[in-house]
């Protein structure tokens, strides 16, 4: 069984507009991922125009990933053994629909994009749902993200409006 899913997790896919990039591999991050991974959070911040709201260390985010009590699952494009992007999601509970995928982040490098490789991370996401019993997947997009809503839009995602993001910070709690 085991065998199977590591067969799974580590696909070959071919790519679209490789530009002669050899063969890409979706498959589970491993701990050795991370450094790379924070790399493309990085990316990902500067992106958002919020690169001063990274504020996670390498060494919390591999234990929240791979620690003894993991919080997040993610799945990596490779391609000619670099990691050219992500998705990692962790399991969020809804009253009214159950367990459902959160996806926390989907990212390609820039000069990555248009390969094919955020549908194939999304393709893996949809067989993670279906092998773990999900409701569903949900996830938040930026506004002014127009490829990013384009793309999700193709495969009929549903935007809510009406909904507003709050957060309190660490520092905010330690106040009260």
């Amino acid at each position: 069984m085991e065998d199977i899913i590591k067969q799974q997790a580590n696909q070959k896919l071919p790519l679209q507009g490789a530009g002669g990039a050899g063969p890409g591999t979706i498959r589970v991050a491993t701990i050795e991922d991370c450094p790379r991974m924070m790399e493309l959070v990085h990316e990902l911040a500067l992106f958002e125009k919020a690169p001063e709201q990274v504020t996670v260390t390498l060494q919390e985010f591999e234990d929240a990933g791979f620690g003894p009590k993991p919080v997040w699952k993610a799945f990596v494009a490779e391609v000619d053994g670099r990691i050219l992007g992500f998705a990692i999601y962790y399991v969020r509970y809804s009253t009214w629909k159950g367990c459902r995928m959160y996806l926390e982040d989907l990212v390609v490098t820039e000069e990555s994009r248009g390969m094919g490789l955020g549908k194939l991370l999304f393709a893996r996401l949809f067989e993670e749902v279906k092998e773990q019993g999900f409701s569903g997947m949900v996830w938040q997009v930026l506004d002014w993200n127009e490829p990013a809503i384009n793309f999700y839009k193709k495969y009929n995602a549903e935007f809510d409006a009406g909904w507003i993001n709050v957060s309190v910070s660490k520092e905010q709690i330690e106040g009260f």
